[in-house]
């Protein structure tokens, strides 16, 4: 039987497409509600109404999550918020050092970093009152073993890997439990953007499983951590990423 998110409602940050609309359908199959956001405000609709179509409510945030003022104001109107998805991101187009410019590094760190810190100070309130709640921030294979042609997007997701350690234990106080996720190389829009199709052939035919995850394997371990199966793993990364990237002990 299929883990159960009955009776709990979820926000997914960046989920108008790819693996945060992966994210947001799976655990609204699985009983949750969704809180979706996203700066495109048609595809969070769209990924709305794949939500209501299991059955469940649906309420929509369409912002710049770098506009903090306007995307904490909005939060605080949506309610309560159970679990938080940490997902929206911007790609790092195969960028070597010298490509990056300012602008380029200021968004990187401020989707990523700024987005998943200011989102996550904006659910604490409930999640504090109510002595209970679930944070999962999507990290990257690349803040464990770095990267080649976007070290701006690795630093930025290795930032976010290090919030998720000290806010396991900043948190635990109020049962808050975080994790992350650390998705291998998968094949969406925004990975497409970034690269050829003869690098992505040429990465698939390397995988150690023999292809790559798909989003909804992405979904599995982010439904897993959100449901009450894992009320005692916190301050943990999972990876699934098809045995390309092995670290730890």
């Amino acid at each position: 039987m299929a883990v159960s998110l009955e009776n709990r409602r979820a926000m997914v940050t960046g989920a108008g497409g790819g693996m945060g609309r992966s994210h947001a359908v799976l655990m609204a199959e699985r009983g949750a509600d969704l809180v979706i956001h996203d700066v495109k405000e048609d595809g969070a609709l769209e990924t709305a109404e794949m939500v209501r179509s299991h059955g469940r409510d649906a309420h929509v945030i369409a912002c710049d999550i770098r506009d903090v003022s306007t995307f904490t104001a909005a939060v605080a109107a949506a309610g309560r918020i159970d679990i938080l998805v940490n997902n929206a991101g911007v790609g790092g187009a195969r960028r070597r050092v010298e490509d990056v410019t300012v602008d380029i590094f200021d968004q990187m760190f401020e989707v990523h970093v700024r987005g998943t810190f200011f989102a996550t100070q904006a659910v604490l309130p409930g999640m504090k009152e109510r002595k209970d709640g679930k944070i999962i921030n999507i990290s990257s294979i690349y803040a464990m073993g770095g990267s080649d042609l976007a070290s701006h997007y690795a630093a930025a997701k290795s930032a976010i890997s290090g919030l998720t350690k000290s806010w396991a234990r900043e948190l635990a106080e109020w049962r808050i439990k975080v994790n992350a996720v650390a998705p291998g190389f998968i094949v969406t829009g925004m990975t497409q953007a970034s690269n050829p199709p003869e690098k992505i052939a040429e990465r698939a035919a390397g995988m150690p499983l023999g292809k790559f995850c798909e989003p909804m394997d992405i979904s599995y371990a982010v439904a897993w951590l959100a449901c009450s199966e894992t009320d005692l793993i916190s301050g943990q990364v999972i990876s699934p990423n098809s045995g390309e990237v092995i670290v730890g002990y």
